[in-house]
């Protein structure tokens, strides 16, 4: 519900395309979607030196550190979980609307979440990438040890395993980890989003 005694100034602000002609590109969200394991981090951080690189601003906001810092309050149960994509959408809109190229990695695992991120951050902005590694796949890596715990009870309310992931339906791209090295899989990703997040284009 809205306060009375809140004022927003937004339409007094410099508008997002003045930032982005500064900046000579378009603020977009980047937004990955996956199983923990799947390869989302560092598809981003390659895709984030990549563009660097090209003369890109960007942000990259990643699960882990925002539950380190923003979001340490939150838990893993289902409110928490729509909570942190809620704080996090809000985020990347901001940077978005600056004009900068945003990295959003996240699970973000029901299509609910994800229509709420979408609308948050606007579809004009929002890229949904489903990288799509299965779940064995992600067991076999499981460099934090995570499935494991997970599997022993350790760990309760974790995605794919006691706590529901459900397979993104109208994804902007598809990506594969499985049999492609991470350059293949940057550069796929990479050839998908150039033209929208160039000003020439």
């Amino acid at each position: 519900m809205a306060q009375a005694h809140i004022h927003p100034i937004f339409d007094r602000l410099l508008q997002t395309e003045t930032k982005e002609k500064q900046l000579n590109q378009r603020g977009k969200v980047i937004w990955l979607i996956g199983l923990s394991g799947s390869g989302k981090s560092t598809i981003a951080q390659h895709l984030e030196a990549k563009l660097y690189d090209e003369g890109f601003l960007t942000q990259v906001l990643d699960g882990d550190n925002i539950r380190s810092g923003l979001n340490k309050n939150l838990t893993f149960s289902d409110e928490d979980r729509l909570e942190n994509i809620r704080r996090i959408s809000e985020v990347a809109k901001l940077f978005a609307n600056c004009g900068i190229v945003t990295l959003a990695s996240f699970i973000t695992p029901t299509e609910a979440i994800r229509q709420m991120a979408k609308e948050i951050i606007g579809e004009d902005k929002y890229i949904e990438v489903f990288v799509s590694t299965s779940l064995e796949e992600c067991e076999k890596r499981d460099v934090k040890g995570l499935y494991s715990k997970a599997r022993q009870g350790i760990i309760k309310n974790f995605t794919g395993i006691d706590s529901v992931f459900e397979t993104p339906q109208n994804p902007a791209i598809v990506l594969s980890t499985e049999g492609q090295t991470i350059e293949e899989t940057v550069e796929t990703l990479y050839q998908f989003i150039i033209k929208k997040i160039s000003y020439k284009h």
